[in-house]
């Protein structure tokens, strides 16, 4: 009924042993991007004593005592930190006594916060609660740069606390 013909099959044409194999000139190969890990997350029964180092992001829900640097470190609303806290993006709901540098330090309303901030930006949301100074670096994560830059009281403002200082 039906026949196999060779009518429409493409003809192979040979390959003379002469001529060369083309390479393309230049190879493109794009590297493959790496994804973005997730936020590893200190659950809420998590107790973790000692300090604690990644370029990632961490996200706390227990308890932490010692230092903590990260690039994003979200603290959770039952979290407490004791310990300085580096990361290049800070974003507090819970309890943090210690010291706080930033990038961008961000305290929502139900934040409680014992220590100095040194940031580059910040936000305080109404409600939340901070005991400590503030102060502005445009460099905040370099521990070095706070050691040398000192509040300066013009002679011609006596009165004023070393908390306050005026705007040049």
């Amino acid at each position: 009924m039906f026949s196999k013909s060779k009518i429409n099959e493409p003809a192979e044409k040979p390959v003379p042993a002469t001529a060369p194999i083309s390479k393309p000139t230049s190879e493109f190969k794009p590297t493959p991007q790496k994804a973005k890990p997730p936020a590893s997350i200190l659950s809420t029964d998590l107790q973790v004593t000692g300090n604690m180092r990644t370029t990632g992001d961490i996200q706390v829900e227990g308890r932490v005592d010692g230092d903590i640097r990260a690039h994003l470190l979200t603290i959770g609303e039952k979290a407490i930190v004791r310990g300085e806290i580096i990361a290049d993006d800070v974003v507090v709901n819970g309890h943090v006594i210690g010291r706080v540098r930033g990038l961008k330090v961000r305290l929502t309303s139900t934040a409680q916060v014992e220590g100095d901030i040194i940031h580059k930006t910040i936000a305080i949301e109404s409600g939340a609660h901070f005991e400590g100074s503030v102060q502005r670096q445009d460099d905040p994560l370099n521990p070095s740069s706070a050691k040398s830059a000192k509040p300066v009281v013009p002679p011609s403002a006596p009165n004023l606390s070393p908390s306050i200082q005026p705007k040049e």
